[in-house]
């Protein structure tokens, strides 16, 4: 192998162990730029203690969970995770103010030939305002898909495990 082709190597496993893949942050940096009618922020990590990591239901690595800034002053936070669909798995973002409401849910990638229709704006509009701690019900307070039944049960579950996660990090004081 050539140094060439080693440093190629290296950078794209360095890019990927630290951070989001390319496509998918520009597409969370767009969404961060047109929800928070902002051209420029900070975007870090959020560090989970490992022993408060077991305890949530969602699932928190060093690269899904971030804090949005400008100068200083907090926006708000940055959730990029997978959720199941039919066969595969798609990428969503959510994106919560500083008080934990959720300002903006999106699929980012949707692998399936069917049930793409939860990536619609008009769907996802349902989670807006939801806060730490409030449940979401399929068919009742979430309004079903027909032919996106996994993937409608699926995000929906997503979300009110964030939900009830933010409400265990907000009551230990790590968010």
């Amino acid at each position: 192998m050539s140094f060439k082709q080693f440093s190629i190597i290296l950078v794209t496993v360095v890019s990927f162990a630290f951070g989001l893949p390319k496509n998918i942050q520009k597409k969370v940096n767009a969404t961060i730029k047109d929800t928070f009618n902002i051209e420029t922020f900070q975007f870090t990590n959020v560090s989970i203690p490992d022993a408060d990591k077991k305890d949530l239901p969602s699932q928190f690595g060093d690269d899904n969970l971030f804090k949005i800034t400008v100068n200083d002053g907090l926006l708000g936070y940055a959730y990029v995770a997978k959720a199941p669909s039919k066969t595969a798995q798609f990428d969503y973002l959510v994106l919560l103010d500083k008080d934990l409401i959720v300002l903006k849910s999106k699929v980012l990638i949707y692998r399936e030939d069917y049930g793409g229709e939860i990536g619609s704006r008009r769907w996802l509009k349902q989670f807006i305002g939801k806060k730490k701690g409030d449940e979401l019900k399929y068919g009742d307070n979430i309004v079903a898909i027909s032919g996106a039944t996994i993937s409608v049960r699926s995000m929906t579950n997503a979300m009110n495990n964030l939900l009830q996660s933010l409400k265990i990090l907000d009551s230990k004081n790590i968010l």
